[in-house]
């Protein structure tokens, strides 16, 4: 792979980043309305277009690291980077989703690689990209472990989603660490 996110062979869908704007909203809808997507998102499952409208332009236009994650420039998921302030402002949380009839191909490894190469030049402050996976969602942590991410540990009882009480793995990348 090379650092566009071309897969190099001739007819392949190219992988790119870019920002996710209001024109995307019928391709955000169809991984926003979906349930397998959002199981193990912090946000609800997706039922109005005029819900997703007004999240593209309350949070993610104004948000200062989000990007779609596309094929051929079509909005197929979207990744983010969340930042800390204060003394925190060394860590920055990654955060993605992907329309589920991409599952299993490689795309958000891809996605993922892209912006670990990247966010460390973008944003000098950041010393360290956190993500943060439910222990039931092997696929994710896949993703993270062969970007490069190390599992720290399992954080238990961490947080109310969906209305239980998770436990997530906490990875990390470093700056410092082999960049992909």
């Amino acid at each position: 792979m090379e650092a566009d996110g071309k897969q190099g062979q001739e007819g392949s869908p190219e992988l790119s980043l870019r920002p996710l704007d209001l024109s995307d909203i019928d391709d955000f809808m169809v991984w926003a309305t979906d349930d397998k997507v959002s199981r193990f998102c912090t946000w609800d499952t997706y039922t109005s277009k005029e819900a997703g409208i007004d999240y593209i332009k309350n949070i993610v236009i104004p948000h200062p690291w989000f990007k779609a994650i596309c094929l051929d420039n079509k909005a197929i998921g979207a990744i983010s980077v969340s930042a800390n302030n204060g003394n925190d402002r060394c860590r920055g949380e990654l955060g993605y989703a992907l329309a589920s009839k991409y599952w299993g191909k490689g795309i958000v490894t891809r996605a993922v690689k892209m912006v670990a190469s990247t966010i460390f030049n973008e944003w000098p402050h950041l010393e360290r990209l956190e993500a943060l996976v439910d222990v039931e969602n092997g696929g994710s942590q896949r993703v993270l472990e062969k970007v490069g991410f190390q599992r720290e540990g399992v954080l238990r009882k961490f947080v109310i989603l969906k209305g239980r009480c998770r436990d997530l793995v906490i990875y990390s990348l470093l700056s410092t660490d082999p960049q992909p």
